[in-house]
């Protein structure tokens, strides 16, 4: 059994979440909503501590019609020094609708509005990537 950390990258925020490959759940955890990139790393590094992670999965924003944009870019740059800190293997997954997915999700649970959803959102979303990314390794390994 390896854990999985998931990110879902923002330049306010990064969501995260961590799941299990053995049994394919995943859990949203929190968002690093720290500005400077050495305190981003430092909060990062903390969760790695307590999580040890074999596994990184990055929420790769695109346009609808899959073409990269300006987030694109900054989310490889971020998967890039993930693998490079850290020297763990660095999945993308598509991450569009992803937080389209998670709104939905808090106003099922009864998190109605931005400013009750807005803590949550990141890490709902990193779930929900998580999520799609053991899906889609199950389907491939069928």
């Amino acid at each position: 059994m390896s854990t999985v950390i998931c990110f879902d990258f923002g330049l306010a925020r990064i969501g995260i979440a961590v799941g299990e490959t053995e049994t394919g759940h995943a859990h949203p955890l929190t968002a690093i909503t720290e500005e400077a990139n050495t305190a981003r790393f430092a909060a990062i590094e903390k969760i790695f501590a307590e999580w040890k992670p074999a596994l990184l999965v990055v929420g790769l924003p695109t346009h609808m019609d899959g073409s990269e944009h300006a987030m694109t870019v900054r989310c490889r740059r971020f998967a890039n020094q993930l693998h490079g800190r850290y020297g763990l293997p660095v999945t993308l997954v598509d991450e569009r609708l992803s937080s389209a997915e998670a709104e939905d999700r808090l106003n099922d649970a009864g998190l109605q509005g931005w400013r009750k959803q807005k803590p949550r959102l990141d890490s709902a979303a990193a779930q929900i990537l998580l999520l799609q990314y053991f899906e889609s390794a199950k389907n491939a390994a069928s």
